[in-house]
C-alpha cells in the first residue's frame, strides 16, 4: 500500500491509511502501533520519514483489517476501563457492555467489610478481575481469575504485569468454574462473564462467530448453561451475604432473575448496559450461603 522510499512521512501516512481503512480514528490507532508511538508522541513525529519496517508493518495490518478480523486483533490490544490488554484470538475482544459488569462488581467488592476476597470465573485477557485488582484498595483485596482453558490464562498472565503493585493481589487457578478456586475460600463477589450465546443463534454477528472462541460464546440451546451452572454452585462459595455478578444476554434478564430466586439468592436485580438493555444480573447468598440449591 505504502512505499517508504517516496520519502513518506507520519503526516502522509497517516492520511494515506484513513483513505485505505475508511476512519481516521482506526488509521491512527494502526499507525500507533506500527509507528510504536502514542498520542501526543505522534503528533510531534508527524513530519519525520517513517522506515521500511513501520510500512511493512502496517500494510500487514491494513490488509488483514480489510479482510474482515477485528481490528482489536489487528492491533493486539484493547483499552478496557482503565487498563490497556493485550488480546488475541485466543480470547473474546472486551465489549463496552463488560466494562458495566465491572463496574458492577467493583462496587459492590468496594463495599465488603474487612479483607475483601473476589473472584472473576472464566476470565479470557483478564479483563474484569485485574479491573478489579487495578481499581479495589491495594490493602487487603484478594483478586483470582480462573478459567478452564490454558491459552486464555496465557493472555491473562501477559495481562497482569501490566497492573503494576496491584498483580501481587492476584491468583491464578485453572479450571472449570468453582474448580479452579481453592478450597474453603469465601468470596465476597463471584463475577463471570460467560458464555451467553443460544447455538444457532441468528443475532449473533459474523464477525464475531467467525473470528472469536466459540467455547467462550455459546452455551447451549437456549444460551443458559453455563448460567445455569454458576448460579447453581455460586453460593457454596459465596460469604455469607456474598454477591454474584453475571453478564448476560439483552433478553435473558426474566429467565436469569428466576433462576436465581429459584436458587434461593436474594436481593436479585438485573441492571442494564450503557444502551438500557439488559445486561447484569446480581444477587446475594443468603446468610448461610448453604442453604441455596444445587
Amino acid at each position: 500500500m505504502h512505499d517508504p522510499d517516496d520519502g513518506l512521512t507520519v503526516r502522509e501516512l497517516l492520511r494515506q491509511t484513513a483513505a485505505a481503512v475508511g476512519s481516521p480514528h482506526e488509521a491512527r490507532w494502526l499507525c500507533e502501533v506500527a509507528i510504536a508511538l502514542d498520542g501526543a508522541e505522534l503528533d510531534a513525529a508527524a513530519d519525520e520519514a517513517v522506515t521500511t519496517k513501520m510500512v511493512a508493518h502496517l500494510d500487514e495490518m491494513v490488509a488483514r483489517y480489510r479482510a474482515g478480523e477485528p481490528l482489536a486483533y489487528v492491533l493486539g490490544r484493547w483499552s478496557f476501563r482503565r487498563l490497556d490488554l493485550a488480546i488475541d484470538r485466543r480470547v473474546l475482544i472486551p465489549r463496552p457492555e463488560t466494562e458495566v459488569v465491572a463496574g458492577v462488581a467493583i462496587e459492590l467488592a468496594a463495599a465488603a467489610d474487612g479483607p475483601r476476597v473476589v473472584a472473576d470465573l472464566g476470565t479470557g485477557s483478564g479483563a474484569i478481575g485485574l479491573s478489579l485488582a487495578a481499581e479495589l484498595p491495594l490493602r487487603d483485596t484478594t483478586v483470582w481469575l480462573t478459567d478452564v482453558s490454558a491459552e486464555a490464562l496465557e493472555v491473562a498472565r501477559a495481562n497482569l504485569a501490566g497492573i503494576g503493585r496491584a498483580a501481587g493481589n492476584v491468583s491464578i487457578g485453572s479450571g472449570s468454574w468453582f474448580e479452579a478456586l481453592p478450597d474453603g475460600e469465601r468470596f465476597d463477589v463471584i463475577v463471570s462473564n460467560p458464555p451467553y450465546v443460544a447455538a444457532g443463534s441468528p443475532d449473533l454477528d459474523a464477525s464475531v462467530r467467525d473470528w472469536e472462541p466459540e467455547s467462550a460464546l455459546l452455551a447451549g440451546a437456549d444460551g443458559l448453561d453455563d448460567i445455569r451452572v454458576l448460579v447453581a454452585g455460586a453460593a457454596r462459595h459465596l460469604g455469607a451475604r456474598g454477591w454474584l455478578v453475571l453478564e448476560i444476554g439483552a433478553d435473558q434478564g426474566p429467565a436469569v432473575a428466576s433462576l436465581l430466586d429459584d436458587a434461593g439468592y436474594v436481593d436479585v436485580a438485573i441492571r442494564p448496559d450503557l444502551t438500557g438493555r439488559d445486561r447484569v444480573a446480581i444477587a446475594r447468598s443468603p446468610v448461610d450461603g448453604a442453604t441455596a440449591t444445587g
